[in-house]
């Protein structure tokens, strides 16, 4: 079953209202809505005195009427009662050096570590569970709202002295964190543990304090919503998750997810940007043996105190609408239904609009929760398989974040230049894009660009052996250059790439200038990014040199056999095109650059293709299809695909 919906806030409006926005859910043909995220006030007036009657009546008025329920905890919006109580549990931000505590204005204002939130936390997930857990309407939990560290996270005294125990288990002695740090240098070295402190939010800093930093804070985040999960398990059976909106991959999701039933992943990418979020479906399906939940996404524009963005038309509502389900979701909701008549975000889109009026997008929503309708019994009988895959390591991001080393990622940051730079090339493929813990056996290629450090998850070892075995590994560049603390090496400029790949690098070049070019030894040339590092090859192949200034006729890419297998090594980022050849394996079908095509197969074998840029574009068939919303057949040849139209396509 498919879920269309969206966030839906009943503490806001009165029966009466809700039940006119039942009907109104209905004529969209939506199934399904969000829940007390924001609503702990509404459940506990008063600590220990629990009401969720209102919740109750929600979930039975929406169960008669087919609407599906996921309840959320409502940790991220603490009562004002709580902070009497505790204080101490606000956040304290630290910036320059200034430490301030954050005030009770919005939300996410609380300290991660602060022993008596968590256990309000857990009692209030624990009551939600046992009250409502068992209704058959309930077909998921969200922990908290969009868990991030904002700001670095809290920087409170108790937050300071765990970093420090932290540190202590991890290290073991003060002498090894100075030597890995490099803290020596400026004289900055610590004699005890106690000396400690963390890394000032916008600060020039050591980057290895803040990468430690944050996977410190990163790991109260992930308890953090851990332990409410175990509380509803006690008494509810539906899956659990947390909706996950990251600016990169710095709150790793395959940890979070580790330990949860359901991947959640919100995204508010404007129109022009579609493209963008399918890095995180095609990350998002290989997490879990289960589909990925979108939770939240834009209908129309996104706003907080007045609209910004863009507008989304309602074509491209559509897209954005079906994207999830095509590329292995189950579920598409849109934050929110009907806009709030006062608060913080009155600026932002929604379905209906506050006096409850449908918005200019709501026939797209209802056309886009048709069709995967008509589309169903092949969605259902269909899944996902890639065998090309692109590492996208959280443990880079943190190190990419603090320790750029080019400049376009200080200004792009890491998951826009791996997204432009290499996922933006395979619209026309499957492709997984996954983390080092991923078992490897099941791929074909494996890229792995921008993967800093390759000494995580036994990824080094488990990834060579897999090479041995026939696989073909293309890495860099700004690959197995650094420690999982952004420590460079200093045996050698890798901690093992030029042996495996057979060669010696002459110059590393972090620098993009758009006259940097390079060409293959066969003929033609291609623009490079991401600097440039040239080899001399010792005992591989080159199969591609650098044109002009001091690299001239240096190794920009190698390759080598190992095993059963090759390792190409990047020194710098190709063009799509030459990046392709590199890959050497057919596209799904020839199709036009503004095509997104996913192939799917199972007891259903398709192809369904997506116009993503908002102008005409094509696909060519191989064979005849059956086109599900267009109940015809077409013959192999040029097919026409109008803007943001989609094409689902079952094999006949």
């Amino acid at each position: 079953m498919f879920y269309f919906g969206a966030a839906y806030y009943p503490e806001l409006w009165d029966k009466e209202e809700i039940l006119k926005d039942v009907k109104r859910l209905k004529s969209l043909g939506l199934n399904c809505v969000r829940v007390g995220e924001f609503a702990w006030s509404s459940m506990e007036k008063t600590e220990g005195v629990y009401d969720f009657s209102l919740f109750k009546y929600m979930l039975d008025t929406m169960y008669e009427n087919g609407i599906y329920t996921v309840l959320c905890t409502p940790s991220c919006t603490p009562p004002r009662w709580v902070f009497k109580k505790y204080p101490d549990s606000l956040r304290v931000k630290f910036e320059g050096i200034q430490k301030t505590r954050t005030p009770v204005y919005s939300r996410a204002h609380l300290c991660k570590s602060h022993k008596g939130i968590r256990e309000l936390n857990r009692k209030i997930a624990g009551e939600m569970s046992k009250a409502l857990g068992a209704h058959p309407g309930v077909i998921g939990w969200q922990i908290d709202n969009e868990l991030y560290p904002y700001d670095y996270s809290c920087f409170c005294e108790r937050c300071v002295e765990g970093f420090r125990v932290w540190l202590k288990d991890k290290y073991k002695t003060i002498e090894k964190l100075n030597k890995e740090w490099g803290m020596y240098r400026w004289s900055l070295d610590y004699s005890d543990f106690s000396e400690i402190e963390p890394p000032a939010y916008k600060a020039w800093e050591n980057p290895s304090r803040q990468v430690e930093w944050l996977r410190y804070q990163n790991s109260l985040i992930n308890s953090y919503a851990w332990e409410q999960a175990d509380e509803i398990r006690k008494y509810s059976s539906a899956p659990i998750g947390t909706d996950m909106m990251n600016p990169g991959n710095m709150l790793s999701y395959s940890i979070m997810n580790s330990k949860l039933d359901v991947v959640q992943h919100n995204h508010y990418d404007s129109e022009k940007d579609l493209y963008q979020s399918f890095i995180f479906y095609d990350m998002c399906r290989t997490l879990k043996d289960r589909p990925f939940w979108v939770t939240e996404t834009q209908p129309g524009w996104n706003g907080s105190v007045a609209a910004y963005n863009g507008y989304r038309q309602g074509k491209s509502c559509y897209i954005n609408s079906i994207a999830p389900i095509v590329k292995g979701g189950e579920m598409n909701l849109y934050w929110h239904f009907r806009s709030h008549p006062t608060g913080h975000e009155l600026g932002h889109g929604a379905v209906y609009t506050t006096a409850g009026r449908e918005s200019s997008v709501a026939p797209y929503i209802k056309r886009a929760s048709d069709d995967i309708s008509k589309c169903a019994k092949f969605l259902e009988g269909s899944l996902v398989k890639a065998k090309i895959a692109l590492t996208y390591s959280s443990t880079a991001t943190k190190n990419f974040t603090f320790a750029p080393m080019v400049e376009s990622i200080v200004d792009d940051n890491m998951k826009n230049r791996l997204i432009d730079t290499f996922h933006d090339a395979f619209r026309h493929y499957n492709l997984d894009v996954i983390e080092t813990d991923r078992v490897l056996d099941e791929y074909e290629v494996i890229l792995s660009p921008m993967l800093t450090t390759l000494d995580e998850n036994g990824f080094k070892e488990r990834v060579i052996e897999w090479v041995k075995n026939g696989g073909t590994w293309i890495v860099g560049p700004l690959s197995d250059i650094m420690t999982e603390y952004a420590r460079k090496f200093t045996h050698a400029p890798y901690s093992c790439l030029e042996e495996l790949c057979g060669v010696h690098t002459v110059h590393q070049v972090p620098i993009e200038q758009d006259n940097f070019k390079a060409k293959w030894t066969q003929g033609g040339e291609f623009s490079v990014a991401l600097g440039c590092d040239a080899y001399e090859c010792v005992d591989s192949e080159c199969l591609a040199t650098y044109t002009g200034f001091d690299l001239e006729g240096l190794c920009a890419i190698a390759k080598r056999r190992v095993g059963k297998g090759t390792v190409i090594l990047l020194g710098t980022a190709p063009d799509k095109d030459a990046l392709l050849k590199l890959v050497d394996r057919k596209p799904i079908l020839d199709a036009s650059r503004n095509i997104s095509l996913t192939e799917r197969s199972g007891e259903q074998n398709g192809i369904i293709a997506l116009e993503i840029e908002g102008k005409d574009g094509y696909i060519v068939l191989d064979k005849e299809y059956y086109d599900i919303l267009g109940e015809r057949t077409l013959s192999a040849g040029m097919v026409e695909i109008k803007p943001y139209d989609a094409l689902f396509l079952q094999e006949i």
